[in-house]
Formats: structure tokens, sequence, C-alpha cells
């Protein structure tokens, strides 16, 4: 794992982790922490934190927001890195499987309890997609539903094996046993941007994991800046050499 500062509020009260990816999100992550505080999901919040600078996470707030620990990354590495030392820490508390929900504030904390519910059904990979029936997909930029759509969902579809309709989607969750079955080992430190979200999709199926999907809500601000980490051409770029490199199998133990 990355090194990390953990901020601990609470202890374990749920068979199941949310976990939130978080760096300098403002109020757009304080808002989505009362939101779901509000939904009283069946789920103990884990906020995992990049490094904010933007004081969105301070200790009053999240502590009465109903946000159980806040695991600060201090070692390198983005998203991936992030997303492995949250993970392992619920493993290591003993989650029986982890939700996560990006912090920006596009998703709809609804859905959460969805995903538990598949997990509890016996489901080891869960995605969720806003172009299923009863799915919801506003004000998305072209650009992001063509590359999903005609060039990501399909590629990592037949390289998993399993049919999938929104794999940028970081809306998903995973069973305790898919994370620690010795065929995928997802705490490796090549991981460090977003190859492991590709990864896990595609090694699901080629495993056998049993996978579900669930319709969610994503819906992106209307005339105003889009909230993501993915800018510019090589930011672009540099996602669809991981996509690729996920599918010719570079990230196989």
């Amino acid at each position: 794992m990355p090194s990390f500062e953990l901020a601990k509020y609470d202890d374990r009260r749920h068979a199941h982790a949310l976990v939130i990816p978080v760096i300098n999100e403002g109020e757009r992550i304080r808002a989505q922490l009362m939101r779901i505080r509000d939904a009283n999901l069946d789920v103990d919040v884990i906020v995992a934190d990049g490094g904010s600078s933007d004081g969105s996470l301070e200790a009053d707030f999240v502590s009465g927001a109903g946000v159980r620990a806040v695991l600060v990354k201090t070692g390198q590495g983005k998203l991936s890195a992030q997303l492995r030392m949250a993970y392992a820490w619920c493993l290591r508390e003993g989650y029986e499987g982890i939700v996560t929900i990006d912090g920006n504030g596009k998703d709809g904390v609804d859905s959460v309890s969805d995903m538990v519910g598949k997990l509890l059904a016996g489901c080891d990979y869960v995605q969720g997609s806003r172009y299923l029936p009863s799915g919801v997909a506003e004000n998305t930029p072209l650009e992001r539903t063509i590359a999903n759509r005609f060039i990501h969902a399909p590629v990592l579809s037949l390289a998993g094996r399993h049919w999938y309709t929104d794999t940028t989607n970081g809306f998903r969750a995973y069973s305790a046993r898919y994370l620690m079955d010795p065929r995928v080992r997802p705490f490796r430190q090549v991981f460090e941007s977003y190859e492991l979200l590709f990864y896990l999709t595609v090694r699901a199926g080629q495993i056998g994991m049993k996978i579900c999907h669930v319709p969610v809500q994503r819906i992106y601000p209307e005339n105003a800046a889009t909230p993501t980490k993915i800018t510019g051409l090589k930011g672009k770029w540099d996602v669809l050499k991981q996509t690729f490199a996920v599918a010719l199998g570079a990230y196989k133990p």
C-alpha cells in the first residue's frame, strides 16, 4: 500500500464499506456526504483522500457527516493508489464487500443500497451503469459518451468475456472474496492511475466471478465545467493507453 495517515471517527457498524476517493472536491464532496448521511445507508463511509488542500475534509465536518474514517494518502500514485490504500484497509477491518462512488457529486447515492443487495445475493463484481433501463445520464459530454459506448466498454467487454455498457463509471462494488482471490492481486504497486478500475472490470469475467449490473444516475452540471481529473489530450490519451494495456493482459498476475 502507499503510505497514508488515518483519522478514525467511529467503529465498524456494517458488513459493507462505501469508499469515496476524493481530492479537492470542495463543496461537492461535502454535499455528497450529507446526502449519504441523510439516506441512512447500510454501509460505513470511508473517504480515500489523495491529499486535499481545500479544507473540505476538516475533522469537525466529516465526523458530523457520519464518516467512519478518512485515509489521507501521503505516498506516490493517483486514483488507483487511493483505492488500493482504502480497499486494503477495509479488508483488514473485516468488511465483506466494498462499494465505490466518486466524490464529485455526479452520482445518485440511492443506488448504493442496490449494490449492497447484489453483494448480499452473491455477486462478486457489481457495475453501475447509467445506460441500463431506469438508469439516468444527463448532460454527459458527447465525447465521453462516444468514448465509453464505442471504445471503452466494447474493448473491456471483449477482454473480460462479459458484456458491459458503462465501464468508465467508477460507481461499482466488489466482494471481499474477489479482491482477495490470489488470481487477482489488486494491491500491486503497478496500479497507480486508472488501471485498477479497468483491470478489476476485466479480471472478474476472466476468472469466472459472478458479475451483476445496477442502473445508476450520473448527472453532469449544466452549463458548468465538467467535474473530472481527466483533462487535456494527455490525460485522455493516458486513459486510452491504460484501457488497451488492460485489455491486452498487461496486468495479469
